[in-house]
């Protein structure tokens, strides 16, 4: 009847957390004492709750118990489960409090929260570039192996990268979903609407600390360079696109 009345009598003595059962309690209360009495008897994991030894053990036995009834996908906990099912409803309940930046994910919330903060935990062993999620890292430590696993079913086109990919498959398929809400101009990627926009706003922040040149993009600012290399930009086989 608890569940329904909410009434909570077992509260801890040290944070004062509140329970319906007292097995619960005892429960939390190994958090505090540090005790882990659940061993994995095929690695070296422990944890303080039966129920977290459980799903941990679906990690070596394959099992996944939570079933998407739309698509299928299966899931080791009903907490994975829950966050895939967003991706069908749409819903993004995790907002960003800096910008208007939305999605499905905690993680994903976590790892664009860093581009606020700048911090970047994730670093390169092999050359010590760092990054704010370790997915990104994971992507990066394939430009080192030259592994380049997301293959084009169209042409020979291959890349390290899902997202690069992503992008590519629009040069067969001539979709562009970034598109510009001043003047309707589409785009292959984010990144490209982001320079066309400037030519919008008149922001040119690739500034040449020579001569003080101002560009919208990266790639005219290294084109101009040459120039004061002495070199011929726009020579034949030349290309910082």
């Amino acid at each position: 009847m608890r569940t329904h009345t909410g009434e909570k009598p077992y509260a801890c003595d040290i944070c004062g957390y509140t329970y319906t059962c007292s097995s619960n309690l005892k429960k939390h209360f190994l958090t505090h004492t540090g005790e882990k009495p659940y061993a994995c008897d095929a690695c070296e994991y422990r944890t303080s709750y039966h129920d977290s030894l459980k799903k941990h053990m679906r990690t070596h036995t394959g099992e996944k118990p939570y079933a998407c009834d739309i698509c299928g996908s299966a899931y080791t906990t009903s907490g994975h489960l829950k966050t895939h099912f967003i991706t069908h409803t749409g819903e993004k309940p995790y907002a960003c409090d800096v910008c208007e930046y939305m999605c499905s994910r905690p993680a994903s919330l976590q790892s664009h929260a860093r581009t606020h903060t700048e911090e970047k935990t994730y670093a390169c062993d092999i050359c010590g570039s760092t990054y704010t999620a370790s997915s990104s890292l994971k992507m990066h430590f394939l430009t080192h192996t030259g592994e380049k696993p997301y293959a084009c079913d169209t042409c020979e086109y291959r890349t390290c990268s899902r997202d690069s990919l992503k992008k590519h498959m629009r040069t067969h398929t001539g979709e562009k979903p970034y598109v510009c809400n001043i003047c309707g101009s589409g785009y292959t990627c984010s990144g490209h609407l982001k320079i066309h926009f400037r030519t919008h706003t008149g922001e040119k922040p690739y500034v040449c600390d020579i001569c003080g040149s101002a560009y919208t993009c990266s790639s005219s600012l290294k084109k101009h360079l040459l120039t004061h290399m002495g070199q011929k930009p726009y020579a034949q086989g030349s290309n910082f696109g």
